[in-house]
């Protein structure tokens, strides 16, 4: 009987570890003094020391792009999608009044692509880069029984700092508090299996939609907006009562989350004019109201939830860098 290798059963440790190798000079550029081991430790070690912070509490989230990975593979457009998942994530743990500090990823495929697995590692040093966070280790994975040849998968672990006092979690809430809202670029990485099912029976990834002024995959690959700054600024400067980042479960789903038993949100869904993207959604598919207001950010990507006295100073800071916002309702 002719012998059977790992190589053999579709998995190819030299090639795995030659695709490391390609990337360590990125993912080195992504790293701070802070970092203390290499590429290829067994685990990551990032120095908490000198923050600056009395009672450092860390922050954590998990995350992937869902679907969106397959737009990623009807485009062969790779080099978007770790930056998607990287801003995803510090949005996740920014709402909470925290700074991220490491990234982890995770990539997972059938046989490894050298010049895919390149792209999407770009993506998550460019994310990490534009976060101010370290890219300290990851996994990668081929796993050809479990994955259709040409697709992988990515996730990814998000790990900040906040200080305790400073901790943001809806507590402060009240009735009649604003809800502003800071507008997304798009569906951000949410919403992409409705979206493909009503989109891609009219269209292909390569349909120039004038609505939209570009190519349907363009649209469907705008990369989810990082809100770190705007944040940091804000809670800095404002008496901010909670933030939600608009993922699935759209507006009220995430925004509710921060609300005590006795409250209630009131939005008024029409004080915005949501992008292009969601109407062709909506149409396409003949797709019900509450199905795209308990699944898609409706072109709101952030919600500040502030007492009105805060509202003018909160303007003046969206304005400075550079955002749209929308009055959406109140805490009742």
């Amino acid at each position: 009987m002719a012998a059977i290798t790992y190589k053999d059963s579709g998995v190819d440790i030299k090639k795995g570890n030659e695709a490391v190798k390609a990337i360590r000079e990125k993912i080195h550029s992504t790293y701070s003094d802070k970092v203390l081991t290499n590429l290829g430790s067994f685990g990551g070690m990032f120095e908490l020391s000198n923050l600056g912070l009395k009672e450092p509490v860390l922050v954590s989230s998990v995350d992937g792009v869902g679907t969106k990975l397959k737009i990623a593979f009807l485009t062969g457009k790779h080099d978007t999608v770790g930056e998607d998942l990287v801003n995803h994530c510090v949005n996740d743990i920014a709402v909470g009044g925290a700074k991220p500090l490491f990234f982890l990823d995770y990539f997972a495929t059938a046989s490894l692509e050298m010049g895919v697995f390149e792209d999407v590692v770009s993506g998550f040093v460019r994310g990490c880069k534009n976060n101010n966070c370290a890219l300290i280790g990851g996994e990668t994975a081929e796993m050809p029984d479990l994955y259709n040849q040409g697709e992988y998968d990515i996730s990814g672990t998000i790990v900040g700092v906040v200080e305790k006092s400073k901790i943001i979690n809806g507590s402060n809430i009240q009735k009649g508090d604003l809800l502003v809202g800071i507008n997304s670029n798009g569906l951000h990485t949410n919403g992409y299996s409705l979206a493909r099912k009503v989109l891609l029976k009219d269209y292909n990834v390569d349909s120039l939609i004038p609505d939209l002024g570009q190519s349907l995959g363009e649209e469907l690959l705008r990369v989810h907006t990082s809100y770190i700054d705007l944040i940091q600024d804000t809670i800095k400067q404002l008496d901010v009562h909670g933030i939600s980042h608009i993922t699935g479960g759209g507006i009220e789903g995430n925004t509710k989350r921060l609300l005590k038993e006795d409250l209630k949100l009131r939005i008024d869904w029409e004080t915005w004019e949501r992008p292009q993207i969601f109407e062709l959604i909506k149409s396409a598919g003949n797709v019900p109201e509450s199905d795209m207001q308990s699944t898609f950010n409706l072109g709101i990507g952030l919600v500040f939830i502030i007492p009105q006295i805060q509202h003018n100073k909160l303007i003046d800071l969206v304005k400075l860098h550079e955002y749209s916002y929308y009055e959406i309702g109140e805490v009742i």
